[in-house]
């Protein structure tokens, strides 16, 4: 698969190569890691993902750093998250968002 013009190499689960046993992040019973894209057009790349597979984790929404995001689970449960810039935010904006959402 190419993302951004760059190859990325995603395969099936392969048992058979550690020692019998499954490595998805569903048989481990989940993962810590999230695979972030930026791109353009969120909506419609979530959407197309959803239309193909993914599971909502967290719908596309404005968010107080400027990007409008959203993460989604593929189908072997692997966590994407998209972003889009939407807008320029100060890092004082940032800093009382995040204490606001602290406190509340």
């Amino acid at each position: 698969m190419k993302i951004n013009g760059f190859t990325v190499m995603l395969n099936d689960d392969f048992p058979e190569t550690c020692a019998g046993k499954s490595m998805t992040p569903k048989s481990l019973g989940g993962t810590p890691v999230t695979i972030h894209l930026t791109v353009t057009d969120v909506d419609t790349k979530f959407q197309r993902a959803v239309d193909a597979g993914a599971t909502v984790v967290m719908a596309v929404e404005d968010q107080f750093w400027g990007d409008r995001y959203g993460v989604l689970a593929d189908p072997f449960g692997h966590n994407w998250s998209l972003g889009q810039p939407v807008r320029e935010v100060s890092m004082e904006e940032i800093q009382s968002a995040m204490s606001a959402q602290a406190s509340g």
